[in-house]
């Protein structure tokens, strides 16, 4: 790996090392508030809100300037953010302006990946980010837990700076108060990721130019035989992973009666399986493999069901392991597909935009079901049920419409394909 992917990895960690403690400390936030828990279910969509929302514009954002200057942009947004809820905006709000900082550093994060490197190492480097990504979320949620949690939040609390009044005044805040200079670690970073020497696409005088770009491009992408079940596949691991933070926050305080704190390390636990099925994947599999592993979408959404039986910790965390690896061991070969096809069809960025609307959008709309059916009084384990079944029933659905793709469009996926594998051996 070239050096300059070091450096992205590292912004990317720290990045989302705070993203994830973020959201703990959001919990715990609502909840020291009395807020309902359709609020707190709600934090995972409307995190999502401005990635559906932005998606014809940050593609063309992130290939607009050096993707390295647009990662630091967006994190100082996220830093936003975090003074909108330590200064009293509601949570919600605040968390979509940190969402809005996500959606426009991630065109840029994956989108450079294409640019810095050849196809052959594509899944390679997927499964790094992927990895690292996971390990920032495992640590993540481990580290907002521990922030609010009774060991560190009282020596947060107990700082106090001569001549400055911090308004401090429980766990989350000064939770949230610490994660600022994680976001700046991470622009650090930022401001050391090397230029490409790629093009860079000028963003238009009238925005509205880029909506029919941008559905032109989801159309293209969607209508090219690998590039459709590829965003297919990935747009509902991403909704079931996305909505999986809470759903595992929840269903931890249901079963085992865990607060915040203690139901965080079981967020570590999936992230760990998703970590070991990240690198399993890009050791073993191949560009052109990411079709064939579809079948293991169905037996997430089943796993998730079964969760409902399960209320010892100790059969908890290896079943919550398995969930995970299923997860990582699906995502990096279709996410390298799906990157590589769009590359070829549309550019970087925005194929990434494209990618990360439909992922967020289905976030949004599986995370906005949840928390409406919370809201209406539907018990979690009911839920956690329902949205299990939903996973298993599309997954089967996607690996029936790509059965029967392959009968109807033999040659031109295995065309597909076969430039896949040339890629590899040429690069």
């Amino acid at each position: 790996m070239k050096r300059g992917f070091f450096t992205i990895m590292s912004a990317q960690f720290f990045s989302s090392l705070a993203d994830n403690a973020l959201f703990v400390a959001a919990v715990q936030l609502l909840r020291t508030s009395k807020a309902p828990e359709w609020q707190q279910a709600a934090l995972v969509p409307m995190f999502a809100l401005f990635y559906v929302i932005l998606a014809p514009f940050v593609g063309a954002f992130a290939d607009s300037m050096p993707k390295g200057r647009v990662m630091l942009i967006s994190n100082f947004i996220k830093v936003l953010g975090c003074l909108m809820m330590l200064f009293g905006s509601h949570p919600l709000l605040a968390y979509a302006i940190v969402g809005l900082g996500a959606a426009a550093y991630s065109p840029a994060k994956y989108g450079i990946l294409t640019e810095l490197l050849p196809a052959s190492q594509l899944v390679k480097a997927n499964g790094w980010i992927e990895g690292l990504t996971i390990a920032s979320i495992i640590l993540g949620v481990l580290l907002g837990g521990q922030l609010v949690g009774p060991l560190l939040a009282p020596i947060l609390l107990s700082i106090d700076f001569p001549l400055i009044t911090t308004n401090l005044d429980t766990p989350p805040e000064a939770a949230i108060s610490v994660l600022i200079f994680l976001y700046f670690l991470a622009a650090w970073f930022n401001t050391h990721i090397p230029l490409t020497g790629v093009e860079m696409r000028p963003m238009p005088k009238r925005l509205t130019s880029l909506l029919p770009d941008f559905w032109t491009c989801n159309a293209r992408l969607w209508r090219d035989k690998l590039g459709q079940i590829s965003l297919a596949a990935t747009t509902l691991i991403w909704g079931v992973a996305g909505n999986l933070r809470f759903i595992v926050l929840a269903w931890a305080a249901a079963a085992l009666g865990y607060s915040v704190t203690q139901a965080s390390a079981l967020q570590g636990v999936v992230a760990i399986g998703m970590a070991v099925g990240a690198v399993v994947a890009s050791m073993r599999m191949r560009l052109e493999d990411g079709p064939r592993v579809i079948t293991l979408g169905i037996g997430m959404g089943l796993l998730i069901i079964m969760l409902i039986f399960i209320t010892n910790v100790w059969v908890a965390a290896p079943f919550l392991i398995l969930l995970g690896a299923l997860g990582g061991f699906l995502v990096v070969p279709m996410n390298a597909l799906l990157q590589h096809r769009g590359h070829n069809l549309m550019g970087a960025g925005r194929s990434i935009a494209v990618q990360n609307f439909n992922e967020q959008a289905c976030i949004l709309t599986l995370g906005a079901a949840y928390s409406l059916s919370t809201g209406l009084g539907l018990p979690t384990f009911a839920a956690i049920t329902a949205f299990g079944l939903v996973i298993a029933g599309f997954m089967w659905i996607i690996r029936r419409w790509h059965a029967r793709n392959c009968v109807q469009h033999r040659a031109e996926v295995e065309h597909l394909l076969a430039i896949a594998r040339n890629d590899n051996f040429h690069d």
